[in-house]
């Protein structure tokens, strides 16, 4: 056992899961405020042997950091020196919004899991571009995602609106910029992901943005079917990505007690259960899609094999969130140092 893993069992997991969140973000932002970047980043640096090109951009490594980390953008460079080839911050909507009422977040420790019905809560888009505004002019920032969602004082009939004035706020600091339409905890949000609403909202969006690269994030939930007919329409729209996947509304498969995740009640699962959904999402995405376009893979990555697999499968890039709580802050450098002993072998 580690010694992240050792304090995680004896520490972390006794604390409510959203007050430990917090307190971690507040560390980790501790290494831009002591100015120690550059130093944690010479034990972190991915090697350049993991570089990959896509999206007009140089990845340093395959692997990054998915939304929901970060929400506000507040530790980017400091999340950047811990290894991760890129970091996605948001969900940011619109209007500031404080989300769900609390407890929101749950830890399914024997699952390596979280449910979460946060409903992204988050300081708003306005607020977030001065902070991105000095982050764009800063030297070490890593590769950016932004991923902008639909506020929930905003009626899905006018959500093209309101995603189109996020987009023009914040595509001048985004390296890319990815459309959620998959959260399970925005009331109506995925039925954003039916063709008939999708089709505008992403045309929309695509004529607002510029030249910053614009992907759709898509929930794990869709049928097989929709998710053909998702792809055919991205590539119709000349789109840049797609994003696969969100967290899940399935309970299947879970060591946790049935009576025991009942209670916690309604929210998105993520985590080791949403693995293999997740590839097999891929695959179908892989299979109508250009070998061009970028399919960025997440949900259920843990390991540098968990990485390198999605990669096999077709992805781009590769994206993780819960593990981050399970694994602690080498994370990341465990899964660069892990694909380079691949490479070698």
């Amino acid at each position: 056992m580690s010694g992240y893993e050792l304090f995680f069992q004896t520490v972390l997991r006794h604390w409510e899961a959203e007050t430990a969140h917090h307190r971690a973000v507040r560390a980790i932002r501790m290494i831009s405020r002591l100015g120690l970047e550059s130093i944690i980043a010479r034990f972190t640096r991915p090697d350049p042997v993991l570089a990959v090109e896509t999206l007009g951009l140089r990845f340093p490594s395959p692997f990054g950091l998915a939304a929901g980390f970060d929400k506000d953008g507040v530790a980017v460079t400091a999340l950047g020196a811990l290894g991760f080839g890129h970091v996605e911050i948001g969900t940011l909507t619109a209007h500031a919004q404080p989300g769900n009422p609390r407890p929101r977040l749950f830890r399914l420790v024997s699952d390596r899991a979280l449910i979460n019905r946060m409903g992204f809560n988050n300081g708003g888009a306005d607020a977030a571009t001065g902070r991105l505004s000095r982050l764009s002019r800063h030297p070490r920032r890593p590769v950016l995602g932004i991923n902008i969602g639909k506020s929930r004082v905003t009626d899905v009939a006018d959500a093209g609106t309101d995603y189109q004035r996020s987009a023009r706020l914040l595509a001048p600091y985004a390296d890319y910029l990815v459309v959620n339409v998959s959260s399970p905890n925005t009331p109506g949000l995925r039925g954003l992901q039916e063709l008939d609403a999708l089709t505008p909202l992403l045309r929309g969006i695509r004529d607002v943005v510029g030249t910053t690269p614009l992907l759709v994030k898509i929930a794990p939930d869709v049928p097989d079917d929709q998710i053909v007919r998702i792809c055919e329409l991205v590539v119709q729209l000349r789109l840049d990505g797609i994003i696969a996947t969100n967290s899940t509304l399935s309970r299947e498969g879970l060591q946790t007690p049935a009576a025991e995740v009942a209670q916690l009640g309604a929210g998105g699962l993520s985590g080791a259960p949403l693995a293999a959904r997740a590839l097999a999402v891929l695959r179908v995405i892989r299979q109508h899609t250009p070998a061009s376009l970028c399919v960025i893979s997440v949900g259920g990555v843990e390991t540098a094999a968990d990485v390198r697999e999605r990669l096999a499968a077709g992805a781009t890039l590769v994206q993780g969130y819960s593990a981050f709580i399970y694994r602690g802050p080498l994370w990341a450098r465990q899964i660069n140092r892990g694909l380079v002993r691949d490479l070698g072998r």
